[in-house]
């Protein structure tokens, strides 16, 4: 076959389907399996080349040299801007093509990102790569940043997105087998809103699975990756899976017996790319040929996996001359090119947070002099997906650049220290060898509170930090933490016999050798060696000093995105380091204009600060433009005098304390009264806030009408006016709440924004289209979203709590009608509320139930009807050895009258179910019920009413 002819798949004038459909045609059984691999094979005799997913892209380019870098994606989402996010994916997708120019086999076009996991829970080890807790703001940024990368062509893909992670992944703790309990209305209504908002856009093409379970079932096995991301779109869409994810299902997840197994069930369900054994693809072609062997996949399986690569690969414009595409002619001089550095200056000036500002402490006036202070202060730190910064623009050099040297004092605020034994002092070694007994007055080290316990040693001769090698040996030959596996940080243990270092990567403490060289290979303290900590420099008496001559204190404090929370690893709390909490509290004793700048990959419960200091702003990672950005920022103005303000929003909510917070794992927002559309506390700093340099009234909130119909919409408009003496920017937030409902409804819910710059005295009217559709919920009982007849609140302000204005608009929708288990049966999963239970999986491919984890489980079901001809109960359910009782009552799940009792045999095997029957007593009408669970491990699918004809009480059959 001649593949240059007409009508193949080299005919760019066809359309895609039909190019797809040839190319497929054209290869083997072997090169379509070959296909299926993260690095695809090449097949010669079609002229076609390897191909590789999975170049990152979060913020900028990375692993792949110097490229841009752009804030952080938390700090892109605070910017509340999705034409700059846009902007930035457009940047982004250039510098990719720039790298694919100069090395296309190394260098691939399937870009992995963005991240669009709502930031459930801010102690999420990678909260710094998502956009929003809101899941409507999260897929209008997502959208943003991916229409950036795909470019807007009507035929080529200047890359191709890639949403991550589906599903319900905000854990880091044991990621690969934990299950995120999804119920149908968290399901419906928070996590997948931001998935399919940029699919359904077309500015996502393809998607990866994530390394946990979903309701019991691994994510790569999810049947909503056909059953709903699929059908959003009429295009195709490539799903990958994530690293090794797939080898874990018959592995750490242990939910088939075999490879073999679990890769078929993998492709099946709807993996068409496996990110498996780096670039070693012979495992995966080995066991996805031995499921086509052993019956477990059919080769239609493996078509329609090899159909959405060729159609990205073809939309990438692979098989088309570069003259036809416009993204293939970018080059490397847009890697990081003037318009990149201003667009990145631009996105971290945008991304910074005013979050108080009492007594107009900011902006800072001309002529003051400035202590910058902190171990933040004079850095610029990257995480896992930062990439190579081509430099990096400090706090302090942005203030110094912009006030003068002389005006800038800085103090990191760190101890410095020396170690020594009885033996003598600890001393580094020239050009990297290991740290040793010596001489001397040994060498000195600066300590960095990090939290948790954790701290890095820099030191204080070569400016380098002190790891663990693959030896055991430390040595100080590193730049600071930044490897996959972090080998430079400690964990100081005080003992009788001094400090003990324990290092945190490899859990062992350190020693010191017969031979003078120091080691983290002791297992147990006892094996230890004790050192004796001399303070040689009090790092807060330096910064004090620093800040008592100062006219302006700014502390900058955070974290260090590769310590702590970062991917693998949770934080444990929301508190700031020890050590950095006494610096702040200490500066500010000595000079009361002191400002916090927190720079964060997530929120902290900074209560001291909100209670004691003037000014506190918040900014994430900023990337290689932060500290210029921050300087125009805090000095109210760019070098060019055009006025500044800070615009950011938080994107999620700054909690209290910790106790504000439902266990990490816990992903039931409605239950747990979770984010701040459930959340009923007082937050520190409620999601949407933040402050600017001048003032905003809102005025006439009104309502086109005030009444509509469910498939109806209405305009909100209000008159914003800037009431202060210089120009400014609002963020002006719009919410509604619906007053009654037949389920729990959120406090508040953020329905859009808009953007406004007025001059002092200026006013504009702000206007947000409303549609009634978009107030629906989703119903369990119908199994869709349902716009119900009911009044709902309406709202604008500047944040979820600061409200200005109210109205009421009247929905003319839907009555709820009871459940009615006579004519479906009420799904377990769809409960209302529960005890002691966990969501699990009622199939190895589709389904869900709910199992009890201690006795006296429960669920409940509100407003259930029971039909006057209704005598008997169905319950198809699952029991561990010696069987089970379940009761159904009404009411209470403890003391309500009991309406039938299910006596459950033990069932054989996971996934075998049986259908009891029982008698049904009561009054006839609407109730609320509970099914109680007699014993942990017991498990249920659903419950059905049946007449008098039903079969005898007890009856039950098994089915798989």
């Amino acid at each position: 076959m001649d593949d240059t002819a007409p009508g193949t798949f080299r005919d760019p004038d066809l359309p895609t389907p039909d190019r797809v459909a040839d190319l497929l045609s054209r290869l083997t059984r072997a090169e379509k399996i070959a296909l299926l691999h993260q690095h695809q094979a090449p097949v010669p005799r079609l002229r076609i080349d390897g191909f590789r997913t999975g170049t990152e892209a979060l913020h900028g380019v990375a692993w792949l040299g110097p490229a841009t870098a752009f804030p952080q994606a938390v700090g892109l989402g605070a910017t509340w801007d999705p034409d700059l996010v846009r902007r930035v994916g457009a940047a982004v997708g250039d510098e990719v093509r720039a790298f694919h120019h100069k090395d296309p086999d190394a260098v691939g076009l399937n870009v992995w990102a963005p991240v669009v996991n709502p930031l459930r829970d801010p102690r999420w080890g990678r909260n710094e790569e998502g956009y929003a807790e809101d899941p409507w703001l999260t897929g209008v940024l997502g959208t943003a940043y991916a229409a950036g990368l795909r470019g807007d062509h009507p035929v080529y893909l200047r890359t191709a997105p890639t949403l991550k992670h589906f599903l319900g992944y905000n854990n880091e703790t044991d990621r690969d087998r934990t299950s995120s309990d999804l119920p149908p209305r968290v399901l419906h209504e928070y996590e997948l809103p931001a998935f399919r908002a940029p699919i359904a856009a077309g500015a996502a093409v393809a998607v990866m699975a994530s390394y946990n379970l979903v309701n019991g079932r691994p994510a790569h096995l999810s049947p909503l990756i056909a059953g709903e991301l699929r059908t959003w779109t009429t295009d195709d869409v490539l799903v990958v899976g994530d690293a090794g994810a797939v080898t874990n299902i018959a592995n750490s997840q242990r939910y088939h017996p075999d490879h073999v197994a679990g890769f078929g069930a993998a492709l099946r369900a709807g993996i068409d790319c496996f990110t498996e054994d780096d670039d070693r693809a012979g495992p995966t072609i080995g066991r996805i040929t031995e499921a086509l062997e052993r019956g477990l996949v059919d080769e239609s399986d493996v078509d329609n996996a090899v159909r959405h690569i060729l159609a990205i690969r073809l939309r990438l414009g692979e098989f088309d001359p570069p003259a036809r595409n416009p993204y293939a002619a970018v080059t490397a001089d847009v890697v990081n090119c003037p318009a990149h550095r201003r667009l990145a200056r631009d996105a971290a000036r945008r991304s910074v947070v005013l979050l108080q500002n009492h007594g107009d402490l900011l902006p800072l006036r001309p002529q003051q002099t400035v202590a910058v202070l902190g171990p933040l202060g004079d850095t610029v730190l990257a995480d896992w997906y930062s990439g190579t910064l081509p430099y990096a623009v400090t706090a302090r050099a942005g203030l110094a650049d912009r006030l003068g040297p002389d005006a800038v004092r800085f103090a990191e605020g760190v101890d410095r220290i020396t170690l020594r034994t009885t033996a003598g002092p600890v001393q580094a070694g020239p050009d990297g060898e290991p740290l040793r007994i010596g001489d001397g007055t040994g060498t000195g080290f600066d300590v960095v509170d990090w939290g948790a316990g954790t701290v890095t040693l820099r030191a204080v001769d070569s400016g380098r930090y002190v790891r663990a090698d693959e030896t055991g040996a430390l040595v100080d030959d590193r730049p600071g933490p930044g490897e996959w596996i972090v080998r430079e940080t400690f964990e100081p243990v005080r003992c009788g016999t001094g400090t003990l270092l324990r290092h945190v990567a490899a859990d062992r403490y350190v020693r010191v050798g017969d031979d003078g060289v120091l080691r983290a290979d002791a297992a147990t303290p006892q094996e230890a060696t004790g050192f004796v900590v001399d303070l040689v420099t009090d790092g807060i008496e330096a910064a004090v000093a620093v800040a008592r001559a100062a006219d302006v204190a700014v502390v900058v404090l955070g974290n260090h995105p590769m310590v702590g929370g970062r991917e693998t690893e949770d934080r444990a709390d929301l508190a700031l380091p020890p050590t950095q909490e006494a610096l702040l509290r200490a500066v500010h004793a000595v000079n009361p204009r002191t400002v916090l700048v927190l720079t964060s990959s997530y929120p902290y419960a900074v209560g001291w600060a909100h209670d004691h200091l003037p000014a506190v702003l918040w900014t994430a990672h900023g990337g290689q433009e932060y500290g210029s950005a921050l300087a125009d920022v805090l000095l109210g103005g760019t070098p060019d005098g055009e006025p500044v303000e800070p615009t950011g929003r938080l994107p999620q909510t700054w909690y209290r304390a910790d106790a504000d917070l439902p266990d990490l794992l816990d992903y039931d927002i409605v239950g747990s009264d979770a984010t701040y559309l459930y959340f009923r506390g007082t937050p520190l700093y409620p999601f949407g806030h933040g402050l600017g340099y001048t003032r905003f009234a809102y005025r006439d909130l009104r309502l086109s009408a005030d009444t509509v119909d469910a498939d109806g919409q209405v305009e909100i408009s209000v008159d914003v006016v800037n009431v202060g003496d210089r120009p400014g920017e609002e963020v002006v937030q719009f919410y509604t709440r619906q007053r009654r409902s037949r389920v729990k409804q959120p406090l508040r819910r953020l329905r859009g924004f808009r953007r406004v710059r007025l001059a002092p005295g200026e006013r504009a009217t702000v206007s947000l289209p409303l549609r009634a559709a978009d107030l629906a919920f989703f119903d369990v009982n119908s199994d869709r979203p349902v716009v119900e007849s009911a009044r709902h609140t309406v709202a604008v302000g500047r944040s979820c709590t600061d409200l200005t204005a109210t109205t009421t608009l009247t929905v003319r929708g839907a009555t709820v009608a009871p459940r009615d288990p006579a004519t479906a049966a009420v799904r377990a999963a769809g409960r209302d509320d529960e005890y002691a239970t966990v969501l699990t999986d009622e199939g190895p491919e589709h389904g869900d139930a709910v199992t009890a984890v201690r006795d006296g489980a429960w669920l409940s079901f509100a407003g259930v009807e029971i039909g006057p001809g209704i005598r008997r109960a169905t319950l198809r359910a699952a029991a561990p050895a010696g069987g089970t009782r379940v009761e159904l009552r009404l009411r209470d799940p403890l003391s309500g009258p009991v309406a039938a009792v299910f006596e459950v045999p033990a069932t054989p095997a996971r996934h075998t179910w049986t259908e009891v029957t029982a008698a049904l007593t009561g009054p006839a009408g609407v109730h609320d019920l509970y099914l109680t669970l007699g014993s942990a491990g017991a498990t249920v699918s659903a419950l059905a009413f049946v007449g008098s004809a039903a079969d005898p009480a007890g009856k039950g059959t098994s089915t798989q």
